[in-house]
């Protein structure tokens, strides 16, 4: 019995140590992917091919509230349209609320047309994506008002940023 308790403890002090805190690499330990140059790919970069943050960013971190605001409204409509089952009800909000937030911010900044006008660059999954902005511009004084800015626009981007981050390919 003592040395079943005894394992038991070891086995908790691995999954401790296993689900510390969340450590990123630097951004200098990582490969940076290579994006695509032009807007071929799904998620067109914040960032244009000489490294200024293209014109969606500038315009998206304007109207970030309105994504708020729509996340919000979706959450609601989704409680109310199932309000006996709340389990569905905070699914369906929280997607209702993805897309009407990231419509509102996609229509408030000038819609996909104007999104895909402003960027030179683009990639084929938001963890691409995520490890190429960290890895190239995470240093900069304003790079947390333009992820929040991609996360108006890329929802999906915020649930794997870190994850990405983590999972990344390192020098």
């Amino acid at each position: 019995m003592k040395l079943v308790k005894a394992g038991a403890l070891v086995a908790v002090a691995l999954m401790m140590t296993a689900w510390g805190p969340v450590k990123i690499p630097a951004p200098s330990e990582l490969v940076s992917p290579t994006p695509i140059e032009g807007t071929t790919g799904k998620y067109m970069s914040p960032f244009t091919s000489d490294g200024v943050t293209a014109e969606w960013v500038t315009k998206s971190m304007k109207v970030k509230a309105s994504s708020a605001i729509g996340g919000m409204a979706g959450q609601y409509a989704g409680q109310k349209a199932a309000e006996r089952v709340p389990f569905v009800g905070g699914m369906l909000g929280k997607s209702l609320g993805q897309k009407a937030g990231r419509s509102m911010a996609l229509q408030s900044i000038g819609g996909a047309e104007f999104l895909t006008s402003t960027s030179d660059l683009s990639f084929d999954s938001v963890q691409q994506m995520a490890v190429f902005m960290y890895v190239n511009y995470s240093t900069r004084a304003d790079y947390q008002q333009i992820l929040d800015a991609t996360y108006a626009i890329y929802p999906e981007l915020q649930p794997a940023y870190t994850p990405a981050l983590q999972s990344a390919t390192r020098k």
